[in-house]
């Protein structure tokens, strides 16, 4: 199976800490080895990068453990291929855009007998993946629920969302993020997990690697970061373990909805 990081936050944030975690991930400490990803939201605006290659010896992803990327929203992916090759247009994030908007996707997991169920038009896959047909399908189903201009209510159409992501879960192991650049969504098929960081801040120790962090010397009192992963990243802070079905909506790092509100 993949892993997957994200971060929703108030204040832009780098990732470095959490990510340099994960990518021990990526063949060292893990065996997700067949690419990774990983997607800043900027305004209107994202970049991305990727790399076919483990996340524990890639160049690009070194420049991302050094290079402290300032972001509100971030969404990565390390890759463990089940469907589909080792290649780049396999690796996620995917992004596609509806509604004037950059919409970023990564899924960890796998699917069975899906390919008469995703059957798409204005959304097609670039590559060969259960999960990026998967997200082709749900924004589909979203644009035709929904129509051509964005409604209002953001919170309905996530609500819509975690119905579809249901639906995907029935087909297999569907734990997936998704952010369109304003909201962060999460939904866990059987292994997700979030901690939300405030004021006061403390240190954290990382699991994957010999990398403390003291959060009070990086941030302001009014910061609200959440970082959601597979599994927990640090081994001294209470990470909340989602529950299969369960979904949560994120906003500038501030819980917005859930399956359980």
């Amino acid at each position: 199976m993949c892993e997957l990081l994200a971060m929703s936050a108030n204040v832009p944030t780098d990732i470095v800490f959490s990510f340099t975690g994960l990518a021990e991930r990526g063949g060292v400490t893990g065996p997700h080895v067949d690419g990774w990803g990983i997607t800043f939201y900027e305004g209107k605006g994202s970049r991305t990068f990727k790399d076919a290659c483990p996340s524990s010896e890639s160049h690009i992803a070194k420049l991302i453990k050094s290079y402290p990327i300032k972001s509100e929203i971030v969404v990565s992916h390390i890759r463990q291929a089940n469907r589909g090759c080792v290649s780049l247009e396999n690796t996620h994030p995917f992004t596609r855009e509806l509604w004037g908007k950059y919409w970023t996707y990564a899924h960890n997991g796998q699917l069975s007998d899906y390919q008469e169920k995703f059957v798409v038009n204005r959304f097609q896959p670039v590559g060969d993946t259960d999960s990026e047909l998967a997200f082709c399908w749900i924004m589909e189903q979203v644009l035709v629920e929904f129509g051509p201009k964005q409604p209002e209510d953001m919170n309905a159409v996530f609500a819509f969302i975690a119905g579809l992501a249901d639906e995907v879960r029935a087909l297999g192991v569907f734990n997936m993020i998704l952010s369109d650049g304003v909201d962060l969504m999460t939904y866990c098929s059987n292994n997700l997990c979030y901690i939300t960081r405030r004021a006061p801040f403390g240190k954290a120790k990382l699991i994957d690697t010999d990398v403390v962090i003291d959060f009070n010397k990086e941030t302001t009192p009014n910061d609200v970061v959440t970082v959601i992963a597979t599994r927990p990243l640090t081994k001294d802070e209470e990470w909340n373990i989602l529950k299969p079905g369960d979904w949560k909506l994120f906003r500038q790092g501030e819980l917005q909805a859930s399956n359980q509100a």
